[in-house]
């Protein structure tokens, strides 16, 4: 037997406990709940195979109870002494994909994001376009091209025309940007025609990982036109390898900014599920953005009601995004498109001006919160670094 040691300003501590799958060279993966420094393997720990497959899913489908009766279990457990074989040092295990994906839908829940991208591509027009403020905007994603964190990203090709061209090319995308995201899984099942009301969010979403939407601007701005976002987006999306409970988020909870005009009735909240996160995005190693998750103007329970309401399903490992996170300030943006205002405005990034990515890149994505008694957590990191088109 072993006891964790957990410091008390540790953001993997008890206020935390986010699980995973991980691999060890003498064990397949499996579920493994992070504590401290360290990786518990709970189906050597609890005794229950559930926990000795290689994906979240089975466990998430046993239900919103089951979520409440585990949690407290391993509370319980690294509270006290823990089979020493079940634990192992976070840097001697292999991170995976925690989930397997079923559907992937993108919302474009930020009001300060939405505005600086209208004012970028239609700048002879509002900013918003007329239903924004009604309902939560999204697309339906690739679920085949979501990858875990630390996969490497093939720089996309696809046609493109630059507004100086006449015709458009085939080639490398010239505009590779990112979206820093949070991103929501679906733990238990709503059948076909039966919409999930916003106050059943919490019964239906078992946790948030940090996501990076990775979008071929050039790609984009030439498709998107009359049914939005497909190949400049499809490609890859990045997930983190930590899945925070939304049992661990009930102290990060706050008001979403205030809905003007007033939602319809099945989009309002009696207790809305705004979210203190503060997201931060380096590019190379240098902080580059701090997107505040706070300021979000939808909800993850109005986009989970929106998508639901016209009886479409939902799946045990559904996964669906915000869209990029951003704030009022300009080192609050969420997506490099909107920090060097097109290209036109570049950063500083370890001394070089910096527009879009360049091959060899590294994107790493992280966010903490508060949580219970005072403590804050950690969703942990989500990174990518960009290869050359193939």
């Amino acid at each position: 037997m072993t006891r964790i040691a957990i410091p008390a300003d540790s953001p993997f501590g008890l206020a935390n406990l986010p699980y995973g799958v991980f691999s060890t060279p003498g064990l397949s993966p499996r579920v493994g709940v992070r504590v401290a420094n360290t990786v518990v393997d709970l189906a050597a720990a609890l005794g229950d195979d559930v926990f000795a497959r290689p994906s979240l899913n089975p466990f998430m489908a046993q239900g919103y109870g089951r979520w409440v009766e585990v949690r407290e279990r391993i509370i319980d457990l690294v509270s006290g002494d823990v089979p020493g074989s079940a634990v192992h040092p976070v840097g001697a295990v292999t991170p995976h994909l925690p989930i397997e994906v079923a559907d992937y839908v993108d919302f474009y829940a930020s009001e300060h994001h939405a505005s600086n991208l209208g004012r970028l591509f239609r700048p002879d027009s509002e900013p918003l376009m007329p239903n924004w403020k009604h309902l939560p905007v999204g697309y339906h994603g690739r679920a085949g091209t979501v990858v875990a964190s630390g996969t490497d990203i093939v720089r996309p090709s696809g046609q493109r025309k630059a507004p100086s061209e006449d015709t458009p090319s085939y080639g490398p995308s010239r505009r590779l940007d990112i979206e820093a995201e949070v991103g929501f899984i679906v733990g238990t099942t709503s059948p076909l025609g039966t919409p999930v009301p916003t106050d059943e969010f919490s019964e239906h979403v078992f946790g948030a990982v940090l996501l990076n939407d990775w979008s071929a601007r050039d790609i984009q701005a030439w498709e998107y036109v009359p049914l939005g976002p497909f190949l400049g987006k499809s490609f890859a999306t990045s997930i983190s390898p930590w899945v925070v409970p939304l049992l661990a988020l009930e102290s990060a909870r706050v008001a979403t900014p205030l809905q003007d005009p007033e939602p319809l009735p099945y989009l309002q909240e009696k207790n809305a599920w705004g979210l203190d996160l503060n997201l931060v995005v380096e590019w190379n190693g240098q902080v580059v953005s701090r997107p505040p998750y706070r300021e979000m103007y939808w909800s993850p329970a109005q986009m989970l009601a929106h998508m639901t309401v016209n009886g479409a399903s939902s799946r045990t490992g559904d996964l669906f995004a915000s869209g990029t996170v951003s704030g009022p300030e300009k080192d609050q943006r969420g997506a490099f498109i909107e920090l060097t205002w097109g290209g036109k405005e570049p950063v500083e990034v370890n001394g070089e001006p910096r527009t879009f990515l360049e091959d060899g890149d590294e994107v790493t994505i992280s966010a903490t919160a508060p949580g219970a008694s005072g403590a804050s957590i950690s969703f942990g990191e989500v990174r990518g670094r960009v290869l050359p088109a193939r």
